[in-house]
């Protein structure tokens, strides 16, 4: 562990993958990216193109390996003044995890940062771990290849992080010592798990009479391997005295024991309880009128198990699935209000109220932005280019609205509506040059970027600031015209400069390189882009 300080940021976003959306306090909004993190703190009039964006430096721990802070932000958690960030990196074959910063004065214009990387992995004699002042086996996790951490959550005593390799995790937040403890989930056939019952321990005189927990063995290898998907940890909520936990193979609800922190585990799968599936990729805790509901979204790990969206209304004894059939990525619920980001879109619940078990739901279609330039009749246009929402937050403080405001992360940047309604977006995304004109992603795939109900898109940043009307043609290497366009700064519905790579017949075009022609604001633009199908 490394003690940190923060004062160097960059102005905007470096990257427009946006994942976790989290709110702290009364102004700030914390976002997970694919190249960073970044922090919103000033207003975001949609008066201003500047909205006070900005991406942590990498240089704040430059006391640390130069290739630690650097990549994506593979989970986000918030309490108070305390935050964490964990990061991950990836190669062509594995990602690896690359550290975790954890702040207790993240509100500050200077922040204080620790640093944990070697302390999330073991030594290789790690095989007999302790936890709540006993001990049980397990299998040494000793590299960070494998080990990304995809989610956290910080609670009364404990951080909590789910890695997969690493499993479940806790810091001692009272102790604040460098160490982050294992925690035995239970098995792949075991429905229960008490590690505060004195009887599921045995004295091991093999092993310096250590009591051991009985007949158990923490291993998150394929079963094939001796392992347990059980315990391949996902995602994680925490509150009060007691704990869920998403894996490859259910959900877990653990109940804290007082002193040391031993835990009672109870776990559901889809073969037993009625999850739609058996891969949780997140856990959220909706809290209304004294009730609580906790939501996940439950993928199909099994043949016979579908994607969806699972929620219990009883503390786990019962469980209801909806959303059957949609890859969802984040939930979010406030109040009677639930969001999930997926991998069509994002919804809404709509019901009378929110026990209800059947659930409705109203998906948010065209996330546009036409945001009006004074009195001059035209518009400032943008688009989200994909139908994936990965991450979405609902915001209710009055510092960005009134009503509420809307957040959603996409592989495609940051888009914010004011109000439920959202019948227009302001869009935000990384901007490498906003002076001068590019295309990207630049190769270009029709086939694998900016997929919107089925077509590629790319992307041209001009900046117009007179034309009415945009005038667009494209050529191939021989010059000969391929497509023509026209984009009307004046209609709403333009959306973003784009192009889905079909030539002027509606046939997509042929690999190669293509010259685009962008006439506005009395002068003309060349680009070069490469399609590769």
């Amino acid at each position: 562990m490394r003690n940190l300080i923060s004062q160097n940021q960059f102005d905007g976003l470096k990257s427009n993958s946006i994942g976790d959306i989290i709110q702290q306090e009364d102004t700030l909004l914390w976002l997970a990216t694919g190249s960073g993190l970044s922090l919103l703190k000033d207003s975001v009039s949609f008066v201003k193109d500047s909205i006070g964006i900005f991406t942590l430096d990498s240089s704040i721990i430059s006391s640390a390996p130069s290739k630690n802070f650097f990549g994506a932000v593979s989970a986000l958690a918030v309490d108070k003044k305390s935050l964490l960030a964990a990061f991950a990196t990836s190669d062509e074959d594995i990602s690896t995890g690359n550290g975790i910063v954890y702040t207790t004065n993240s509100t500050g214009n200077s922040i204080s940062w620790k640093y944990f990387y070697d302390e999330l992995i073991d030594n290789v004699s790690d095989s007999i771990p302790t936890f709540a002042g006993k001990y049980f086996k397990s299998l040494p996790i000793t590299a960070h290849q494998a080990n990304v951490t995809y989610d956290a959550a910080i609670g009364e005593k404990y951080i909590w992080i789910t890695s997969w390799a690493g499993g479940l995790r806790r810091y001692n937040i009272e102790t604040a010592q460098n160490f982050w403890e294992r925690i035995p989930l239970p098995e792949d056939g075991d429905i229960f798990l008490d590690t505060c019952d004195s009887s599921s321990y045995e004295i091991d005189t093999n092993e310096e009479n250590k009591s051991l927990l009985k007949d158990y063995y923490l291993n998150p290898r394929d079963p094939q391997d001796g392992g347990n998907h059980n315990h391949k940890a996902f995602s994680v909520i925490a509150y009060s005295d007691t704990i869920w936990v998403g894996t490859a193979n259910g959900i877990n609800r653990g109940i804290i024991g007082a002193g040391k922190g031993c835990i009672t585990w109870m776990h559901y799968t889809a073969a037993n309880n009625g999850l739609s599936g058996g891969f949780v990729v997140d856990l959220a805790l909706q809290r209304f009128k004294g009730k609580r509901i906790i939501w996940a979204a439950t993928l199909q790990a099994l043949d016979g198990e579908k994607n969806g969206v699972s929620f219990s209304m009883d503390d786990g004894e019962t469980w209801h699935t909806t959303l059957i059939d949609e890859r969802p990525y984040n939930i979010t619920a406030s109040d009677s209000m639930v969001f999930v980001g997926s991998k069509n879109g994002l919804w809404k619940t709509v019901v009378d109220s929110p026990m209800d078990i059947e659930k409705t739901w109203a998906k948010y279609i065209n996330i546009k932005q036409a945001l009006p330039i004074g009195s001059t009749g035209a518009y400032k246009m943008d688009e989200i280019l994909t139908n994936e929402v990965v991450g979405v937050n609902y915001d209710k403080r009055p510092f960005f609205s009134s009503s509420s405001t809307l957040w959603i992360g996409t592989w495609d940047g940051l888009a914010r509506s004011i109000g439920l309604s959202a019948t227009n977006w302001k869009i935000y995304r990384a901007r490498y040059d906003s002076n001068k004109s590019y295309a990207y992603p630049n190769p270009f795939s029709p086939y694998e970027h900016n997929i919107v109900n089925g077509e590629g898109y790319v992307h041209f940043n001009i900046d117009v600031k007179v034309s009415y009307v945009v005038k667009m043609d494209i050529f191939n290497f021989a010059m000969e015209p391929v497509f023509s366009k026209e984009f009307d700064r004046r209609n709403i519905s333009t959306g973003s400069f784009k192009w889905n790579a079909k030539d002027n017949n509606g046939r997509i075009v042929d690999n190669g390189t293509y010259f685009i022609r962008i006439e506005y604001d009395q002068k003309i633009d060349w680009m070069k882009l490469i399609i590769i199908k």
